[in-house]
């Protein structure tokens, strides 16, 4: 993209984001998202307290990031399953159903930055929601001993998931005028790539294609401690494709008109 271009994908992902923050919708979705994580904390933090005398006693005993801060971000990301189908399902069909899709592709943005920018201001709500999760374990530092190494490789892993996620999300957007519809479209996707592998599993394989395309074997190493860049990869090659489809949607719709 030429620096006018990118310029132009910045002005459209801004634009984006001030619209996100001025809808009741999405300060509902992200009051009602923290609201059931912060009493799965205080769930935790209250499990936690009452074995902690046992845990002590124990060698090798899981600490604070492995039964509160772990289990809390597994959650949050088990939640963007069901989520971000609801944060982009407007993104492009929202705009098709006003029919303002024809004024947004008469900018002069370019498809890709269409694209790119509904994309841009879905993930940076995501990674608010993220960042103020993870406040909620970070907020137990001043008297507990976290592992701020593996709570930093599962905030990267989510935030990697976010931006694929947000990526189907989009592409979903842009196959139907209709909203609730481009957030079914969503789900299904999301929790087909969940799913994906669960007969291969159950016959004891780990190890094949079909278990790189499910989504959990590329989260799973980071709730260890372990980033790896072929799960980082994944999540980017995602992305990629989807935010591709999306691009080659808005250019037939654009032909179309």
């Amino acid at each position: 993209m030429s620096t006018g271009r990118l310029s132009a994908v910045a002005v459209l992902a801004g634009h984006e984001v001030r619209r996100l923050w001025v809808q009741p919708w999405s300060w509902g979705l992200l009051a009602g998202t923290l609201a059931l994580l912060s009493y799965f904390f205080l769930l935790s933090l209250d499990g936690f307290l009452a074995l902690s005398t046992k845990l002590a006693a124990a060698t090798d005993a899981p600490g604070v990031t492995d039964l509160i801060a772990v289990p809390l971000l597994r959650t949050l990301s088990n939640l963007q399953l069901l989520l971000v189908p609801l944060l982009t399902m407007r993104v492009i069909a929202g705009e098709r159903r006003q029919h303002s899709l024809t004024l947004l592709l008469s900018a002069g943005i370019g498809n890709s930055g269409i694209v790119v920018g509904k994309w841009l201001a879905c993930l940076g709500y995501l990674i608010v929601l993220l960042t103020l999760t993870a406040a909620m374990p970070l907020a137990l530092a001043g008297g507990a001993n976290l592992d701020f190494g593996k709570l930093a490789v599962v905030f990267v892993a989510i935030a990697f998931e976010s931006a694929a996620l947000c990526a189907i999300g989009v592409l979903a957007s842009s196959w139907t005028a209709q909203p609730v519809l481009a957030a079914a479209l969503a789900l299904a996707l999301n929790l087909l790539l969940t799913v994906l592998d669960a007969g291969a599993r159950l016959q004891g394989v780990s190890n094949s294609a079909i278990n790189y395309l499910a989504l959990p074997t590329h989260l799973e190493p980071a709730f260890r401690g372990v980033l790896a860049s072929v799960d980082l990869g994944y999540f980017a090659l995602v992305t990629m494709v989807c935010l591709t489809l999306a691009t080659q949607r808005v250019d037939a719709l654009r032909s179309a008109d």
